[in-house]
């Protein structure tokens, strides 16, 4: 759905030269343009102007003096740097232009009536006065010669199989007769020049020759291989004319033919069968074809046509037509109309080999025009409900309009049509957001047809339906109506004569003023012109349009685009600068577009599509090229984009990737958008869709979520992309339209979670709003049973803005309860009767489903008759309750309720045999009303409701009551239903605390014991459990005698003392043992030196400190001596091994640094390096299983191994250097009571020695820290590996440190233990 736009026109007129111009040539290197007349060949430069060689072969004597003289063919040879020319005499030259020499290569006595190159310019083919073909090389050297004219039919001639004659074949509605008709050759067309016309496939591999028949007078196409051998011959084809041009992708070659009524286009296969054809639009006769082009790329089919004489004195027009197909439908895209008579006449015609869309044109009177065309889709620009998405099509005098808002109408049907009296060559729709469905039509005459939409007066006749009317089909579209014509005026008729498209990329800007462009005839400037409705008196349907105003700007102006919002019109011109005009600035002045940073924008490369667009709040250019280079300002930002819309806030792209991405550009930035569009595909995006190879955007429906993509062939496709899916839906949230919210996330299978987790507040402050909108008990049904916790904007579907909308910060609050109370309220104030059904749902939905309460609203419906229409009955609600829950857990809870009205409903509906449930509800109908419910709740296992009814049915129930809490372990649910002063109370007291003391639980069960009375059993369970405080207490409840008191006490210390609260059993034995002596051993045995001199000293007993207190101390201090001597000892001995094994490991790394790096901490480095440390030790970690806790804590130890030679020695070294160091920082409030007590009793020798010792004992530890925690691992990664003082060697050795660095859970040891210096346990005394 995309036309054929004029992007730039160069016109050369006058060119200084003699003769009257014959042939076009081109010189694609130089950009230079050969031409060919009766006195010579001239080089002309289009771009500067200016005749640049001049070759006379008049007087070389080539060409006759008197003018008659005719050149046949030029082309333009590069590896020969030199110019083919043949002329009508037989003259084949070489000509060269940069030292102008000529050279006659080959010369043919009859004649040569054609000259073809092969596309490769490896063959030359010559068609003669004799009507012969010669073929020869590049270097001129003959082939062969044969016959243009040949009886055979070629090497693909169909072969007949026999399946029966002629007369017995199926003839359609031609009828029998047609078997018997006899083949009529008509004659070549009265017009045809007689002339043969050969043309090449685009490989070079075959060609075709169309020549008239000697015998038959009719025209032939035969073809030819490249080795010279006819291939096929044309099947006979009536008023066949001589145009001829294979299609260089090589499927089709194209000619003309006439038909009774009209003429036609006509396509031949390889082997000469007719495939396909289009019509001219003119009457039979009226028109003859002089030469059909196809242009580079195969896509674009240009019609040379001139008129014939019909009418005496009448002007005729040469017209030259451009069509291409699309869903196998051909479209007139553009048809310029030239004169025959006068300097305006074509004389040739061509495409531009490299360039596709570039149209040479050479006119009689040295008048040379070149074409740049591009496509582009002509769609309609509103963002707001109204604009209904309009996507123009040219088809020659039709415009086929399509409303992609009402209908999806694949091409090349449409949904109305208008017939316009001229062929059009530009459609622009308003760029007025209020009146965008309004559309203007430039047509081959510069003539406006202004079509606009609203009511019209009467019925429109140049508007018709399409595929959406007929056949009484009734349709609610507003078409367009004829608002007036305009005629735009050209001040220089005959700039109009020669060049047809003056004025180009029209822009309808406001309601009566267009923009224009046109380009100067004598440089590269161009205009950009105002055109404004002039005043007319009378109301008639012809009007006029003056050019108020017009400003010069310096370059080819080649695209232009407007921005309503901002009024201002980006211009790009052909060096790739931007400028900017404001169409509605008094000063109508032209600057340099700048980008954010103040300088001004050019694009690298010609884009030919260009939007502007807010970006990041700042007013950008967008441009795509023809190869794909996407670029914002001057920043290309993608090279792989085919396609490209802006919508709102949305940029939207379609690339080679096939996918089809989507960005925001409301905070976005360029840095955002390039690293987007260079990322690859990320699963789950929202941004990024799969699209069809090839597909390209159309257009966008505004305040919709369709995207009409369309494919390589023309068929169209309806994507709903997810970005804007999901940003109409926020829209229609943020206007509480809760309804078409709802119904686009249901048809297209979005999460209906989000219309809550969009704006939750808002959300529960209209919930009924919701309710009212939604109107269907279906849909809110759904509704619910898609309710989740998750919140879908963090996980599904994230905002590409983070949001501001404040959320619960109660974690306690379940959101599905919330929603379902809400709801349930709202409907319930509405209508609870019509939305009885969801109000059942809301309770079932409920984290904790409130099945009772959803059955006690059934069973109210049971006994209440509908009132009115929409009321649902009992039986229906029950019906659905079942769809939504088990009928098995349903008649458990309905069971729960104690209703047997309910629950024989439920029964009734499920598949339960009633033999099975009568009987048990019979019997539980004949008991008590609290035991009833005990069994029934002991029935569904709820034992708790079940102890609680048990409890109130009397005391010759307790015994069962009381089995049943000790086998549920209901004890504390149990002690809240019975008064504390109750033999009950007591009861379940003692077996709770029995309950405890099997689970081992000892002290809770003594204070459970202790709490009941049962001082007995709470004396044991403390006793268990060393709680000597509370195990006295309960003794002295008892009111124990001293003797069984001092034995308890004595038991008590016993037990403290092997738990080593040594404190504690001195204290027990002094005070409840009566035994200060044992109590003063029991704190030399603990340590506590100072406080067993105070009981020594309480009770009188000097006598001990000779016996027990010094000699303990003495002890004490040669023990710690000999302590302190292992440790420093073993210190010494890991750290030296420490920096042995990194020494080893270093080397190690030096030797291997070309093996293959490691892939962790067990790879074939660490086994070199074990083998340098020790031969004697290996294991690998990967066989030690950890099924089990005590295989985990094998492995650990097995991980940090000490054996010398172990792959993790170093870290082994380094815990254990780190114990020795927390050992010894424990013992400094040990070595300080110590000390105290040695000088206290005169031990000064024995003291300084005990200080000195772990002095040095310290201060070695404290200088070692540094040299053996060196450095931890965040620092040795973070170390930086390049610079210039780096080799290759120390880059390797650094990176496989990184990958071989020790687990995250080891990291902790390389951290330096702690040692802490303010201790104070130096006693000074001593120095």
């Amino acid at each position: 759905m995309r036309n054929l736009k004029l992007l730039r026109s160069l016109e050369f007129r006058d060119i200084q030269a003699q003769g009257k111009p014959q042939c076009l040539s081109l010189r694609a290197e130089q950009a230079t343009v050969l031409i060919g007349s009766e006195r010579g060949l001239v080089e002309v430069d289009p771009v500067t102007r200016e005749v640049k060689n001049e070759i006379p072969l008049v007087a070389e004597g080539f060409l006759p003096e008197d003018g008659s003289g005719c050149i046949v063919g030029i082309q333009d040879l590069l590896d020969q740097e030199s110019v083919c020319v043949a002329t009508a005499s037989g003259d084949v030259l070489l000509c060269n232009l940069s030292t102008h020499q000529l050279e006659c290569v080959g010369s043919v006595a009859s004649g040569i009536s054609v000259m073809s190159w092969s596309p490769d310019q490896e063959l030359v083919l010559l068609a003669t006065g004799q009507q012969t073909l010669i073929m020869m090389t590049k270097d001129f050297e003959p082939i062969m010669e044969q016959q243009i004219h040949q009886d055979d039919f070629g090497k693909s001639k169909f072969v007949t199989v026999g399946w029966g004659r002629k007369e017995t074949q199926f003839h359609g509605s031609e009828g029998r007769q047609a078997a018997f008709q006899i083949q009529m050759h008509e004659s070549a067309l009265p017009w045809d020049d007689h002339r043969p016309q050969v043309t090449w496939r685009g490989d070079g591999q075959f060609f075709a020759v169309s020549v008239v028949c000697p015998e038959t007078g009719a025209r032939k196409v035969r073809v030819w291989s490249r080795e010279f051998a006819l291939q096929s011959t044309s099947e006979p084809v009536a008023g066949l004319g001589p145009a001829l041009a294979w299609k260089p992708s090589g499927s089709l070659i194209a000619s003309t033919q006439d038909k009774p009524n009209q003429q036609d286009v006509v396509f031949f296969e390889k082997n000469g069968l007719l495939h396909g054809q289009f019509t001219l639009p003119f009457f039979k006769d009226e028109v003859k074809v002089n030469g059909l082009f196809w242009n580079a790329d195969s896509t674009v089919l240009a019609v040379w046509l001139e008129e014939l004489q019909r009418e005496e004195n009448s002007s005729l027009k040469t017209y030259v037509q451009l069509w291409t197909v699309g869903n196998y439908h051909w479209y007139l895209k553009q048809s310029l109309p030239f004169d025959t008579c006068g300097k305006s006449k074509i004389v040739s015609l061509l495409w531009d080999p490299v360039s596709p869309y570039r149209l040479h044109v050479l006119c009689q009177g040295w008048h040379y025009l070149c074409y740049d065309w591009h496509w582009t889709t002509d769609r309609s620009s509103g963002d707001n409900l109204s604009d209904m998405a309009n996507v123009a099509v040219i088809d020659g005098n039709r415009v086929l309009v399509t409303v992609f808002r009402q209908s999806v109408v694949p091409p090349p049907m449409c949904t109305y049509r208008l017939q316009l009296p001229h062929f059009v060559n530009q459609v622009m729709f308003s760029a007025r957001p209020e009146k965008s469905n309004d559309l203007a039509v430039l047509d081959a005459t510069n003539q406006i047809s202004v079509y606009k939409c609203g009511d019209s007066p009467s019925v429109d006749s140049t508007v018709k339906l399409g595929a959406v009317g007929g056949n009484g089909f009734k349709i609610s579209l507003r078409t367009p109506h004829l608002d007036k014509r305009y005629k735009i005026p050209i001040e220089d008729s005959e700039a109009e004569e020669v060049n047809p498209l003056k004025f180009s990329l029209l822009a309808w800007v406001q309601e009566d003023i267009f923009l224009a462009v046109s380009h100067s005839q004598s440089g590269p400037q161009s205009a950009i012109h105002h055109l404004t409705v002039a005043p007319s008196e009378t109301d008639n349907e012809q009007g006029q349009l003056n050019i108020s105003s017009s400003v010069t700007v310096d370059g080819v102006i080649i695209s232009l685009c407007c921005n309503p919002k901002t009024k201002s019109v980006a211009l790009q011109v052909a060096g790739g600068q931007i400028f900017k005009y404001l169409w509605e600035s008094p000063s109508l002045a032209v600057e340099p577009w700048k980008n954010p940073g103040g300088f001004p924008v050019r694009f690298p490369y010609l884009c030919t599509q260009t939007e502007l667009a807010m970006i990041g709040g700042e007013e950008c250019v967008l441009g795509l090229t023809d190869r794909c280079r996407f670029f914002i300002n001057d920043t290309e930002v993608a090279s792989n984009i085919t396609s490209f819309a802006v919508y709102d806030e949305f940029l939207l792209v379609t690339t080679h990737s096939h996918i089809c991405q989507c960005f925001c550009l409301r905070d976005a930035s360029l840095k955002t958008l390039q690293a987007g569009l260079s990322s690859s595909y990320v699963p789950n995006g929202e941004s990024l869709r799969k699209v069809e190879r090839g597909s390209r955007i159309v257009t966008i429906v505004p305040q919709d979520t369709k995207l009409i993509l369309q494919m390589p062939r023309g068929n169209l496709e309806v994507v709903h992309h997810r970005a804007l899916v999901l940003a109409q839906i926020r829209k229609w949230l943020d206007k509480l339209m809760f309804k078409e919210a709802f119904e686009c996330m249901r048809k297209l299978r979005i999460n209906l979670n989000l219309i809550h987790d969009h704006n939750p507040k808002v959300f529960l402050e209209n919930v009924e709003t919701f309710i009212r909108q939604i109107d269907s008990v279906n849909h809110i049904n759904l509704f619910f049973t898609e309710l989740k916790e998750e919140d879908v904007t963090k996980t599904m579907y994230p905002p590409p803005v983070p949001s501001t909308v404040p959320r619960s910060s109660d974690p306690d609050e379940k959101k599905v309860d919330l929603i379902c109370d809400a709801m349930r309220a709202a409907m319930e104030n509405i209508n609870p009767r019509k939305y009885c059904l969801s109000i059942l749902t809301s309770h079932v939905k409920k984290t904790t489903p409130e099945l009772e309460m959803a059955l006690q609203k059934v069973h109210e419906l049971q006994g209440n008759a509908p009132p009115v229409p929409d009321a649902v009955s009992a039986e229906e609600a029950l019906k659905y309750l079942l769809l939504l829950v088990d009928v098995n857990e349903l008649y458990d809870h309905s069971l729960g309720t104690y209703d047997f009205d309910l629950v024989l409903m439920v029964a009734e509906k499920s598949q339960k045999d009633p033999k099975e449930y009568l009987p048990f509800l019979n019997t539980l109908k004949k008991m008590e009303t609290n035991y009833q419910r005990f069994t029934i709740d002991k029935y569904l296992k709820r034992y708790e409701k079940a102890i609680g009814h048990l409890s109130k049915c009397g005391p010759e129930y307790f015994p069962e009551c009381l089995n049943l809490i000790k086998d549920k372990n209901l004890y504390n649910e149990a002690l809240k239903l019975y008064p504390p002063n109750s033999q009950q109370y007591q009861d379940i007291s003692i077996a709770y605390g029995e309950h405890l003391l099997r689970e081992h639980l000892h002290e809770p069960a003594g204070l459970v014991f202790a709490r009941c009375g049962a001082h007995e059993k709470a004396l044991s369970a403390f006793l268990a459990c060393g709680s000597w405080q509370q195990a006295l207490c309960a003794a002295a409840q008892l009111h124990l005698p001293a003797e069984q008191l001092a034995g308890l006490g004595r038991t008590l210390a016993g037990k403290l003392v092997e738990q080593s609260k040594h404190s504690d059993a001195a204290t027990v034995l002094e005070q409840y043992a009566q035994d200060h002596e044992e109590a003063v051993l029991v704190l030399l045995e603990g340590a506590a030196w100072e406080e067993a001199l105070r009981l020594v000293h309480k009770y009188n007993r000097p006598d001990i400190i000779e016996t027990n207190i010094k000699p303990s101390i003495l002890e004490a201090q040669k023990n710690y001596m000999a302590f302190l001597d292992s440790q420093t000892a073993t210190f010494s001995r890991h750290k030296k091994r420490l920096l042995v094994v990194r020494e080893l490991k270093e080397q190690a790394q030096q030797v291997n640094l070309d093996d293959e790096a490691p892939h962790g901490q067990e790879s074939d480095l660490f086994s070199e390096t074990s083998s340098v440390m020790s031969g004697r030790y290996s294991h690998s970690n990967s066989r030690i299983s950890a099924r089990s806790s005590k295989n985990r804590r094998k492995a650990e130890r097995k991980k940090h191994s000490l054996k010398e030679g172990s792959p993790l020695e170093d870290v082994a070294l380094l815990e254990a250097l780190s114990e020795v160091v927390q050992g010894t920082e424990k013992l400094k409030d040990e070595i300080g009571h110590i000390l105290k007590m040695l000088f206290l009793f005169e031990f000064d020798e024995q003291g300084r020695e005990l200080q000195k010792a772990f002095e040095d004992t310290l201060l070695l530890m404290e200088r070692s820290l540094p040299e053996i925690w060196t450095l931890t691992p965040q620092q040795s990664s973070a170390t930086p590996v390049l610079g210039p003082n780096s080799t290759a060697n120390s880059i390797m050795a650094s990176y496989q440190q990184q990958k071989t660095s020790v687990p995250v859970l080891d990291a902790e040891l390389f951290m330096p233990p702690k040692i802490n210096r303010r201790t104070q346990w130096k006693l000074s005394l001593l120095d």
